[in-house]
């Protein structure tokens, strides 16, 4: 049993980051909102409380019950997190005079022994902040301050609570990671043995215990996330899981028969399902993004619904879904809000009567390329981008046609091609083409043109939560957009995204 941490969620854009760096001290965490505290605390060796865009002095801030937590379990507050505890225990929150938002300089640290221990005196921190902590909490010691700010970091007597008005999560707190190593394994005690072995190993006995005898119908996309889930439940119940992999139409050009060449030698019990045109049909005429995946979600509810009743005595559906599909999809009913929704994401209709298992679900990203290396799964699959569940549909703006879609495969097969060629593939985490409803005016061989345009993206992630627009060579973009006009009919006109995610989202719908 995992020593787990608790993030209690104030709606901060930082509270998965917190989670990414528990995790890589191999240290099991959840994010759950503020206002669904767990029941059962038991699980939870230590607590972090996330930072918010609320102010702590406004009427609706957010206000949990932290009775169960503060003073019985270690407990770190990260910026609203450290406010709150200040605001609601007799200490002072007020308006500041110099706004803290960027770098700043931890100059004076009190407090050499646990929370800062290792780290130097001067030291550089994140700072995100209009309000200030005037007067510390009953019971609370200042540790750290800034030139600006006297309450940078305080504790409370008596207790194993901390609290820091910087954010260590964020790659610009210089110690960050150090910091909440020492407050997680130093002070909290929590042991580090979050490990893609444990991992494998217990999620395998887990799938045997809840599956049992039962057979597994697995929706296979080609990608890491499935591919993962794939061998992690054939390694649990064998010759019980049968894996379908379905052309829905949307895919990048040839990936159905690519794909399942490359499942062959790999002991999958795998079928082919070619519903391109069903998908087609469905989403004629729809142009609104969460039409379309509704669209292609329910059309693959349909289609797994007829390849079930193929298999008899079908128990449960499998699917890859991973952290951020979920954390995007939930809304935290205020602070957050939905982004978008995950195909994958969510409950079966009646009609289907299957159970689900998601056995990647509280895996982010570059954790289920490392629990798949466990596996033994090719390095080149594992490094393959991520594709987006609705395919080509939402890199397709507007409504789907059979000539658009294969317009975009040809523009993303000679982009992806041309990464590979210019040995950018790797360095890049997700590429692709979006086809734009937007006609532009050209000029070919002394004629007039009025033909479509195409943008290219090319984004550098971890695990796709937050993510920086690839600096690809001018000479690769010229070579590219030339092969693009010269040999996709059609088109007459390619540009570069360069925005980031936040504000942008890596996928254009």
């Amino acid at each position: 049993m995992h020593n787990n941490v608790l993030i209690l969620d104030f709606g901060s854009q930082y509270t998965q980051l917190i989670a990414r760096r528990v995790r890589e001290l191999n240290i099991y965490c959840e994010i759950h909102p503020y206002h669904h505290i767990p029941e059962n605390l038991e699980p939870f060796k230590a607590v972090i409380l996330s930072g918010s865009p609320f102010s702590v002095r406004a009427e609706d801030a957010p206000h949990p019950d932290l009775s169960a937590i503060k003073g019985h379990k270690p407990l770190l507050g990260v910026c609203y997190g450290a406010q709150y505890l200040a605001h609601f225990n007799k200490g002072h929150v007020a308006p500041s005079d110099i706004r803290e938002y960027g770098r700043a300089k931890l100059e004076t640290i009190h407090d050499r022994e646990c929370l800062f221990a290792g780290i130097p005196e001067n030291t550089q921190v994140w700072m995100s902040h209009s309000d200030t902590i005037a007067e510390l909490p009953e019971g609370g010691v200042r540790l750290a301050s800034t030139s600006d700010v006297a309450n940078a970091a305080y504790r409370i007597e008596g207790e194993d609570t901390y609290a820091i008005q910087f954010h260590p999560e964020v790659y610009h707190t210089t110690h960050g990671k150090h910091l909440l190593e020492n407050f997680l394994v130093h002070i909290a005690q929590v042991k580090q043995d979050w490990t893609p072995a444990a991992f494998v190993e217990e999620t395998v006995d887990m799938l045997k215990e809840k599956i049992g005898d039962g057979k597994v119908i697995l929706g296979l996309s080609g990608g890491v996330d499935s591919t993962v889930a794939a061998v992690l439940l054939h390694k649990a119940i064998g010759k019980n899981l049968y894996c379908i992999f379905v052309n829905n139409g949307l895919l990048r050009k040839n990936e159905f028969e690519d794909v399942l060449d490359q499942y062959k030698h790999m002991g999958l019990n795998v079928h082919g399902v070619d519903a391109s045109a069903r998908f087609l049909e469905a989403l004629k005429g729809e142009s609104d993004p969460e039409a379309k995946r509704k669209a292609i979600g329910g059309m693959f509810i349909d289609v797994f619904d007829d390849e079930a009743h193929r298999v008899e005595d079908v128990d449960w559906l499998a699917q890859g879904t991973i952290y951020p599909d979920v954390i995007e999809s939930v809304s935290v009913n205020g602070p957050s809000v939905t982004i978008k929704s995950h195909h994958n994401v969510g409950g079966l209709p009646d009609f289907m009567k299957l159970k689900v298992v998601e056995p990647l679900k509280m895996l982010f990203k570059d954790e289920v390329r490392r629990v798949g290396a466990e596996l033994g799964i090719d390095k080149k699959l594992l490094g393959r981008h991520p594709f987006p569940g609705p395919g080509l549909a939402i890199r397709i703006l507007g409504d789907i046609t059979a000539e658009k879609v294969r317009i975009l495969q040809e523009v993303d097969h000679i982009f992806i091609e041309g990464l590979r060629k210019w040995d950018l593939y790797d360095k890049v985490w997700q590429a692709g083409a979006i086809l734009l409803p937007v006609q532009s005016v050209g000029v070919m061989g002394d004629e007039r043109t009025y033909e479509q345009v195409v943008a290219l993206r090319a984004v550098e992630s971890t695990d796709g939560m937050t993510a920086d627009w690839v600096n690809l060579p001018y000479e690769f973009l010229q070579e590219t957009s030339n092969n693009i006009i010269n040999r996709v009919k059609g088109v007459n006109r390619v540009v570069y995204d360069i925005s980031s995610k936040p504000p942008a989202t890596i996928e254009w719908e």
